[in-house]
This record gives C-alpha cells, sequence and structure tokens, in this order.
C-alpha cells in the first residue's frame, strides 16, 4: 500500500502541484466507493461535510475582515484531507488532537456550526474554552477532541501519551493527531514517533503537507520530498496520499485505523493538499508564493473533484447540488445568528479553573 507523490520545485524553491502517481490500488470492477465498502448515503454526508467547512471558513474569514472575530486560520484547501480521515474514524470512541487548521475535521467528527462559530466570537457558551480560548483552537470532550495547544506541534507527544494509556486500559480506542509540515521540524515529531514505535501503540500521524511552514517552504525545512519516509527511521509504515482526493485519503485512513485498533501500531501519513489563502488572518502570502501557484492548486480543489466524481457516478444532479448549498448556508446563517446574539462570559471568568476553587 503506497501513494507517491513527485514534487517538483521552481526557481524560487516553491513546491510546484505535485504529479501524483498511486501504487498498488484496488483492481476489482466497481466503482472506487463500492469498494471502499462506502454507501450512498455516506457519500451525501461527504458532499455534505465538504460544503460546510468551505462555507463555514468563508464565513468566519468574512468575519473577520468586519472585525467581529479577532482570528482565522483557514481549512480551505485542505478539506478532503480532513473528511477522509475522519470517515475512518469512531466519532466520540476514539481520541483526536486536532491542530488550528482542522474545522473540516471538527465538523466531520461532529461538531455543530453553532459550536464552533461560539468559539470563534469567543462567547460564554464555547464548550471549547468558555469564550477564554484563542479562535480555531477547537476542543470537545463529549467527542474527544482535545484541545488545540498552540506551541507548534506539541500535540504530537500528547497524542503519543494518550496512546500508550489506551493500549494500557485495552479500551479498542485509536487516537488520531494532525500537524501541518512545519510542526515536522520540531522535535516533538520525531520524539512521538520514536516513542509510538517503541511501544506500538495504536496512534496515526496525520501530517497535512501544504507545502509552507507559515512562509517557509518545503525545500528549505527538509532535504527530503515526501515526509512519509521519515517513517522507516522509526520502524512504521509511512503513506504519502494525494490529499485533494477524500477517497483516497479514506482508503489509506482506514487501513491505518485497522491496524492501529488490531495492534499493529502506529502509521505516518503524510497528506499533499494545499491552503487557498494565508497562514492566518495575520498574515500576507503574496510576499512567498504567487498567485499563479495558487491558482494552478485550485483546479485540485477537493470538493470539486469530489461533486465531478459524484456526478460521473450519477448520485448528484444541479438541482441537488443546490440544494445541498442552500442547506449548508442556511446552517452558517443560523450558528452565526444564534453566536452573535450569545453573551460573553463574565469578567470573573478570566480566572475560572486557573486555580483550585476550594483553596482557602
Amino acid at each position: 500500500m503506497r501513494t507517491t507523490d513527485k514534487v517538483a520545485l521552481n526557481g524560487a524553491g516553491e513546491a510546484k502541484s505535485p504529479q501524483v502517481q498511486s501504487v498498488d490500488q484496488p483492481t476489482t470492477s466497481g466503482a472506487r466507493h463500492e469498494v471502499l465498502g462506502l454507501k450512498r448515503e455516506t457519500l451525501q454526508q461527504i458532499h455534505y461535510q465538504l460544503l460546510l467547512a468551505r462555507f463555514f471558513d468563508e464565513r468566519i474569514w468574512m468575519l473577520n475582515r468586519q472585525g467581529k472575530t479577532a482570528f482565522v486560520i483557514s481549512s480551505a484547501g485542505q478539506e478532503g484531507t480532513q473528511i477522509g480521515i475522519a470517515h475512518a474514524l469512531q466519532p466520540g470512541h476514539d481520541i483526536v488532537f486536532p491542530y488550528y487548521r482542522n474545522l473540516a475535521l471538527v465538523l466531520a467528527l461532529g461538531a455543530t456550526p453553532r459550536e464552533i462559530m461560539l468559539g470563534q466570537l469567543s462567547k460564554a457558551e464555547d464548550p471549547s474554552g468558555q469564550g477564554r480560548q484563542m479562535p480555531s483552537h477547537f476542543g470537545l470532550p463529549r467527542l474527544n477532541i482535545m484541545t488545540v495547544s498552540s506551541p507548534v506541534a506539541t500535540q504530537l507527544t500528547q497524542a503519543a501519551g494518550a496512546a500508550l494509556a489506551s493500549k494500557i486500559k485495552k479500551d479498542d480506542k485509536v487516537t488520531a493527531v494532525f500537524v501541518g509540515d512545519g510542526g515536522t521540524s520540531k522535535g516533538d515529531f520525531h520524539e512521538a514517533l520514536n516513542f509510538a514505535s517503541v511501544h506500538c501503540l495504536p496512534v496515526i500521524f496525520v501530517v497535512e503537507n501544504n507545502g509552507y511552514a507559515i512562509s517557509v517552504p518545503l525545500s528549505k525545512q527538509m532535504h527530503i520530498q515526501n515526509i512519509s519516509d521519515r517513517a522507516a527511521g522509526y520502524g512504521m509504515p509511512g503513506v504519502t496520499v494525494d490529499g485533494n482526493d477524500v477517497l483516497e485519503v479514506y482508503r489509506v485512513a482506514k487501513e491505518a485505523v485497522e491496524r492501529a485498533r488490531s495492534g499493529g501500531g502506529p502509521t505516518l501519513i503524510e497528506a499533499k493538499t494545499y491552503r487557498y489563502r494565508p497562514h492566518s488572518s495575520s498574515d500576507d502570502d503574496r510576499f512567498y508564493r504567487s498567485r499563479e501557484e495558487v491558482e494552478e492548486w485550485k483546479h485540485k480543489d477537493p470538493v470539486e473533484r469530489f461533486e465531478r466524481y459524484l456526478e460521473e457516478q450519477s448520485l448528484l444532479d444541479n438541482a441537488t447540488k443546490q440544494k445541498v448549498r442552500k442547506d449548508v448556508k442556511r446552517a452558517v446563517d443560523e450558528a452565526q445568528d444564534y453566536a452573535e446574539k450569545a453573551p460573553y462570559a463574565a469578567p470573573e471568568m478570566a480566572l475560572r479553573y486557573v486555580y483550585d476553587e476550594e483553596v482557602r
């Protein structure tokens, strides 16, 4: 099982669009989703989630420009990776450590648009931090989604610890942890992979490789083209996958999750993808990448690719497509309307849960 990308570099050392070549693909004659065991209802759910994440992302970016939310980290362009992984997990049972670009992931795992919007607008009902957490720092206890840590890559060692606990307790849980390509240059990445491999832990490490650590291209971070090649040094499987192909991501993730749950140990998944917007709402990406590069990647858009697949399989027509868009817009509108009217946290909440309140 392996999917490889060959990435060319332009004169500025920036990654061009990868030429994706799949190896050892299933040879069964049926449609791809049938080979993967995905029913029509699941495909419809994936379609809705792709659009919901994209519409929600566009809305909160607009709210930031209106001064209604302080900070946004966009997931636009990376939805295929996140939703493909989400469908390979058992939401609410498995443990997930997201990173700040995982809006699509947490929505696909079951977080509601209202819950996410409350956090984005820093309202008291925010389930991840009662309005005190930084926007785009997701967390939802009811779904075993651990709160995002701002320091880059710290979630990797945390995930290894959670997976060790699951192995000791034999609770049949798989831990999935997400990080960007820049995070793999931190010591946490190597320590987590080594520890997980040595102890054969039920964890999958997902690297969303969008080519840039903020403004630093991959070629200036490492002298290899595939981050997944590093897995061999830790004695675990490493897979590079086209992160804009949601079905292929699901296939790879499903195998990794099944391996972890059956006691086969960890897997490193590298998803080659791309972010359309700057690193964050505080960044200006025009200083380090061309508009032509961004537009080239939009031709590989994960939402449009999945819609084309559904149309080719006669599973989506224009009327249904428009209806889903209306449903998604309504869900985002309702979430925004509720969150904007919701109260902010009272000032005394600033110290809640910081100190032991029973200590005198």
